[in-house]
């Protein structure tokens, strides 16, 4: 009897396998295929990377499909160090990667996101005015969240390709080489590390120029960590790297959708192109909130949110990330901000030095703004072609 144990272990696996198979694919067919399906823990102690890539790469290789992430209290971790080169040694520089190909992939979170943190460092008596200190480690986790521990080296040179947690590797479709037609993400957060010595992140989140037909909603793009600690003087310093919470496609792309978005604490929070239309962005803390490369086709966005930036809205210089500077077609609805120059607590870095910043002039179309509480004044460099109002004044 012995002789038959060996053969029968096998068909049992064999067998066990083929239905953890058919469970997979009958998964995706119906939209509900989960990361924990490829062993993704979320347990924010194992790291999640590899999963979730095999995950994506599972996908790919049928065609395509949403890729589901359930939430989980401690969100997925992603320690990895990230890659230089794909498969076919295409530059990438990402944890995550999105394969080359014609594939319709989303990523969808359970809920949509609980978007913003604390953007400046609250003084000790601010407890008077029903807020808390600033500390570190305060953050919670709310949302559906992928959350990088992995510190990228420091890149200083704005031509190159930064590293990310996630993107699509480079090609050589059209001038923003693009090597993937389409992705799509909604109600995901995806946080980058912090070191709190330094006090600047060196890794992006989400670098999509290479994408040519782009979808965010409901997502997030930040750092794990406050922008600083009150008790210990701490806040978020200038950053020598150029990370970027949301690059979207690059010149040439397909049209960009973007709802309910928000981003904090990178040197530049969206850098945008043409064919964008975006209804509501929130950024905060950055060096540069919104930076257009080029939009010859319109692009329009219905509101923005901006809370202590040192730009607010701005046009790139030479070639940022290689995306060719050129005529920026834009128009903004409204745009509310917050300056912080009238707030006496950190973070500096971020707060207003220019709304709207454009010294070649390149931008065309029009901004209404609006400043409920601060200076009142909206410094403005070049932009000699873009209408700017104050909501107040208008008629």
């Amino acid at each position: 009897m012995k002789k038959y144990i060996l053969p029968l272990i096998c068909v049992l696996a064999l067998a066990s396998c083929n239905a953890e198979q058919r469970m997979i694919e009958e998964a995706a067919r119906m939209g509900r295929l989960s990361v924990m399906m490829f062993g993704a823990k979320g347990d924010g102690v194992t790291d999640d990377t590899q999963a979730i890539q095999r995950a994506i790469d599972y996908l790919d290789a049928r065609g395509g499909g949403k890729l589901y992430f359930p939430y989980t209290a401690a969100g997925y971790l992603i320690a990895s160090p990230a890659r230089e080169f794909d498969s076919e040694g295409r530059p990438v520089r990402a944890q995550l990667v999105l394969p080359a190909g014609d594939s319709n992939i989303q990523f969808e979170g359970e809920m949509p996101c609980k978007l913003l943190y604390t953007y400046q460092v609250r003084p000790l008596e601010s407890v008077a005015q029903s807020y808390d200190p600033t500390h570190f480690g305060t953050m919670g986790m709310p949302n559906v969240c992928l959350h990088s521990t992995w510190d990228a080296p420091e890149v200083t040179d704005s031509l190159e390709r930064p590293w990310s947690v996630l993107a699509a590797p480079e090609g050589d479709s059209c001038a923003g080489r693009f090597s993937r037609t389409i992705f799509s993400m909604k109600n995901m957060e995806i946080r980058v590390h912090m070191d709190t010595a330094r006090m600047y992140p060196t890794t992006s989140a989400a670098f999509l120029k290479n994408v040519s037909r782009l979808i965010v909603e409901d997502c997030q793009f930040c750092l794990d960590e406050q922008v600083g600690d009150t008790e210990l003087g701490k806040s978020l310093q200038p950053n020598p790297c150029h990370t970027v919470g949301l690059h979207a496609s690059g010149d040439q792309n397909d049209d960009q959708i973007l709802h309910n978005v928000a981003v904090q604490g990178f040197r530049y929070g969206f850098v945008l192109g043409e064919h964008v239309w975006a209804d509501y962005l929130y950024v905060h803390n950055c060096e540069e909130a919104i930076v257009f490369h080029d939009a010859t086709h319109l692009s329009t966005i219905g509101h923005i949110v901006a809370q202590h930036n040192r730009v607010i809205l701005s046009t790139s210089r030479g070639y940022l990330f290689g995306n060719k500077p050129a005529r920026v077609n834009v128009t903004v609805g409204f745009l509310n901000f917050e300056g912080g120059q009238t707030v006496p607590s950190p973070p500096e870095v971020s707060k207003l030095v220019y709304g709207v910043y454009d010294p070649d002039c390149r931008l065309r179309g029009s901004v209404v703004w609006h400043e409920p509480w601060g200076m009142g004044v909206f410094p403005v460099v070049g932009a000699e072609s873009f209408r700017i109002y104050k909501y107040r004044d208008l008629k």
